[in-house]
């Protein structure tokens, strides 16, 4: 008889908690933006006020939509080379701020809703809107870095999730399959299916390798507005109807863990971390909605994205 190969999948099934935890370190002053570049209505105040933008884009912003999309790509493709262990946080929020200015864009997490940084980097049991810091990377680590850049009048939001060094097979397996499951979300868009739609392909590939999916946090529509009234759930539910529209733009970025998606914010209102300390990982495109399928928009004029880039099998 032949002997039964074990599945990837069951030999996963005891999942360690991060150790250490992650804890947060130091966080230096907030960055500043040459006076010459263009800012969000919420750069001075904090706060971006009531979504009012439409949902679907007109052909002036689909094309800015485009530019500022390939740069958050570009920079994005920067970021990820400066994960190493031994590199801060906020060494890496340092460098990319400078070359999101550098392009003439403005890093639109920065002063977002009080946000002190340019850029979010989230490590292991970090969900996400980590806050960068003086807390250096560890081999073995996994860091998302969220890039999102506001160009000619609109937004480019974008993410991926690192491995430092050598990671374990656990969170290898998070990692890729966050990945694929960002993708299968991409695929089910098309006009005239329901939200849910997206939702139901994140899902079912996440239960599929029995990673949780986070529900308190979802995609949304961006263009002219950081976060439009457009929502994104990234789990199935029947009662999300809304129907997808040519020339809707929207991110799709799921978070999937390793154990339990419930969560906790830190004190700083900011840091989601899931409450078992199992770690989580995110990949997020910005997309716009065609006839029959999505466009990347986050992806460099030759078709490059860091997921690709910088994958690991």
């Amino acid at each position: 008889m032949a002997k039964r190969k074990r599945s990837r999948t069951a030999t996963l099934e005891r999942v360690p908690v991060s150790d250490p935890p992650v804890r947060p370190g130091l966080v230096g002053p907030r960055r500043r933006v040459p006076r010459e570049i263009e800012r969000p209505p919420y750069a001075r105040t904090g706060e971006p006020g009531p979504a009012t933008s439409s949902a679907v884009r007109n052909a002036d912003e689909i094309e800015a939509m485009r530019r500022a999309g390939q740069m958050a790509a570009e920079v994005l493709l920067f970021a990820g080379r400066l994960v190493a262990p031994g590199v801060t946080t906020d060494s890496i929020d340092a460098e990319v701020h400078d070359e999101i200015v550098r392009r003439g864009a403005y890093p639109s997490p920065l002063n977002y809703r009080g946000y002190p940084k340019s850029v979010c980097t989230s490590i292991n049991e970090v969900i996400c809107h980590g806050i960068p810091d003086s807390r250096a990377l560890a081999d073995g680590d996994i860091v998302n870095i969220d890039v999102t850049v506001f160009l000619d009048g609109v937004h480019g939001d974008t993410s991926v999730t690192f491995e430092v060094g050598e990671v374990d097979d656990h969170s290898r397996l998070l990692v890729r399959e966050t990945r694929t499951a960002m993708y299968q979300g991409i695929g089910a868009v098309r006009n005239g299916a329901p939200v849910s739609a997206i939702g139901k392909a994140i899902e079912s590939h996440a239960r599929l390798h029995r990673l949780g999916v986070v529900r308190e946090f979802i995609g949304h529509g961006v263009g002219t507005e950081f976060h439009s009234g457009l929502q994104i759930p990234h789990y199935y539910d029947r009662a999300h109807t809304t129907p997808l529209e040519t020339g809707m733009t929207f991110t799709i970025e799921p978070m999937l863990t390793l154990g339990s998606p419930n969560l906790y914010l830190w004190d700083d209102e900011w840091t989601a971390v899931t409450a078992d300390q199992r770690r989580s990982a995110q990949f997020e495109h910005t997309l716009l909605c065609h006839d029959d399928e999505a466009e990347i928009l986050t992806r460099t004029p030759a078709g490059e994205g860091a997921a690709e880039v910088y994958a690991k099998e």
